[in-house]
């Protein structure tokens, strides 16, 4: 079992940025792949970027690909998502997601999912 929870969600204004953190528990960490996606109400639940174990491959979606960066901290079990540049349609409940597979966890069906946290991004 991992555990996964979320933090670092709030209301900025566009242009702005927002740091989230997801802190891991239940497995070793650093034999874990890591992702995080996001949805918006009415929508289905999207890819945002994943992390290989070693921190080497960090695919993006195209929509945030230049702006938002993922990182990993093995000493500490958390993984982040630093936003900038952040525009309305950002706007959405930001998800953790964690698998054994580098493939999984950039599908919305990974091992493990966070309890989600809100980013509002203000016009």
């Amino acid at each position: 079992q991992v555990q996964l929870v979320e933090s670092g969600g709030g209301l900025v204004q566009a242009g702005g940025s927002l740091r989230l953190s997801c802190a891991a528990s239940g497995r070793t960490f650093s034999t874990t792949y890591m992702g995080w996606h996001r949805q918006t109400p009415g929508k289905e639940r999207e890819f945002v970027a994943a992390i290989s174990r070693s921190g080497g491959r960090t695919p993006y979606a195209g929509s945030v690909k230049g702006r938002f960066t993922i990182s990993r901290d093995d000493a500490n079990n958390t993984v982040y998502l630093q936003m900038n540049s952040l525009k309305p349609e950002d706007t959405a409940v930001y998800y953790c997601a964690a698998d054994r597979s580098f493939i999984k966890v950039q599908t919305t069906t990974p091992e493990y999912w966070g309890q989600g946290t809100q980013v509002t991004v203000s016009s």
